[in-house]
């Protein structure tokens, strides 16, 4: 009767329906174009070679308690993410135990949750209407076991991912649901493939968070179609600051490490609802003074004089001049030389810059200002604003689907990470973790960024220093 009660479920593939109205243009993602209602109503698969716990039995049922984190940095669907999973269970396999546990690997680590009581999952649905993460993020590297130390997260001696594994066993999990990164889905990776040499019955099953867009395979990762709407919104707001001083230049640092995807959606974006809006041309409302003039990103190089020349064109006619740049944009060269002047540049666990302490707009706008004869220059940062925010429409549509890929894949005790494989034609599937990795770079060749690019009349640079600083 028990097992009855756990509605055994035998898993080969699943079609997906789903009667909500889509939008009827195309989303962009990193490898072209996507039909959103499509790739949401296509037909999801699990695959044959995924990793599967061989001691499994072959009729597969839901899990007795599963646990769910979110790590690593904001996105705008972590709340909405841990709500759609809670709804998951709850409706198909009520009996399934969730916990929760708190502020990401650091709560796994230090055996700190929150039991997902009848309550919550009555009210789960409402997480789709908060940015952040209800349960608290951290950023902590299981197999940095100093700085784990260090934290105090573990005792001198000891093995992080061992530790963990013995809190998933003692709590009783069964499955882990990880919601973030390249980074969180690796240290899942690393997790997984600990438990499975250790002969330990657990699974891990991601669902990728990065604003970036950067991770292998993922075309679209949770996220990225909300942060990139509110980071043109953040701009709708700012570029009326052209009007408070003559010769202005604004430069609108969006975040991205060392993709520029999320700053060319946003710019992409932006221009878009430019075009739905009603100017005023005799009065000076015109698109091309509120229009993006310059778009920078890490994965092209910028040549100096022959945009500076272009924008001062702009700037004496218009009066103003936006420029799109993305956080890791010349972060290299700004780093090497602070380190060239003795200062010390701070990393995270993961070895990451910490880019809150660098400035690239900064330095670009210092770059560029006095080459274009701006009067007042301005660098106003979107990233908190937009990776802050509730998910969008687009967005609780994918991540729903991805819950509901998780849950089943749960049930078939798979390990990997859901995803729109680009690999398999964007299928929802879970993909393997030996695959899955970060720093993925955005495709320049695109049709739409290309045409963008065109469209402002940003020439192609011939240059491999992009980003001069020497002299900033």
């Amino acid at each position: 009767a028990r097992m009855h009660a756990r509605r055994c479920t035998t898993i080969a593939s699943m079609e997906v329906h789903n009667s909500a109205s889509f939008p009827s243009s195309p989303y962009v993602i990193n490898g072209g174009p996507l039909d959103l209602h499509h790739a949401l109503n296509t037909t999801m698969t699990l695959s044959a070679s995924m990793e599967i716990d061989p001691h499994a039995e072959t009729h597969h049922c839901a899990p007795e308690k599963v646990a769910i984190l979110t790590a690593g940095g904001l996105a705008p669907c972590l709340s909405s993410a841990v709500g759609a999973l809670i709804t998951e269970y709850a409706i198909k396999h009520p009996t399934t135990q969730i916990i929760c546990y708190l502020n990401g690997y650091k709560g796994l680590l230090l055996g700190d949750s929150i039991a997902v009581t009848p309550a919550i999952r009555a009210q789960a649905a409402a997480l789709h209407y908060f940015g952040g993460s209800p349960i608290g993020n951290s950023r902590v590297k299981l197999t940095n076991v100093k700085d784990c130390v260090k934290r105090g997260l573990v005792k001198e001696g000891e093995n992080p991912q061992q530790v963990a594994a013995d809190q998933l066993i003692k709590d009783g999990v069964e499955v882990l649901h990880t919601i973030g990164g390249d980074d969180t889905n690796t240290a899942a990776a690393d997790l997984a493939a600990f438990l499975m040499k250790n002969d330990y019955h657990l699974c891990v099953i991601g669902m990728p968070k990065t604003i970036d867009n950067d991770v292998f395979p993922i075309s679209q990762s949770l996220g990225a179609w909300t942060a990139a709407e509110q980071g043109a919104i953040f701009f709708e707001n700012v570029v009326n600051e052209a009007t408070a001083n003559p010769r202005m230049m604004i430069v609108h640092e969006v975040m991205g490490r060392d993709c520029g995807y999320l700053t060319a959606a946003t710019a992409q974006k932006y221009r878009q609802r430019l075009d739905e809006r009603l100017l005023l041309p005799q009065l000076g409302v015109t698109k091309k003074r509120f229009d993006v003039h310059a778009v920078y990103i890490p994965e092209v190089a910028v040549d100096i004089d022959t945009e500076a020349n272009r924008l001062k064109a702009i700037l004496d006619e218009q009066d103003n001049v936006n420029i799109f740049i993305s956080e890791g944009a010349g972060v290299k060269d700004i780093v090497a030389k602070m380190e060239a002047e003795g200062k010390t540049v701070e990393r995270d666990a993961f070895g990451h810059v910490k880019l809150d302490m660098i400035n690239p707009g900064k330095y670009f706008a210092d770059t560029f200002s006095a080459l274009i004869g701006a009067e007042k220059v301005m660098v106003q940062k979107s990233g908190y604003f937009a990776r802050s925010a509730a998910a969008n429409h687009e967005d609780i549509m994918l991540i729903r689907k991805s819950a509901h890929l998780a849950v089943e894949c749960a049930c078939y005790r798979g390990n990997g990470v859901i995803g729109l494989d680009e690999d398999a034609g964007n299928v929802l599937r879970l993909c393997e973790f030996e695959r899955i990795k970060g720093g993925k770079e955005f495709d320049t060749e695109l049709p739409w960024f290309k045409e963008m690019i065109a469209d402002i009349g940003q020439a192609s640079a011939t240059v491999s220093n992009a980003y001069p600083v020497a002299s900033a």
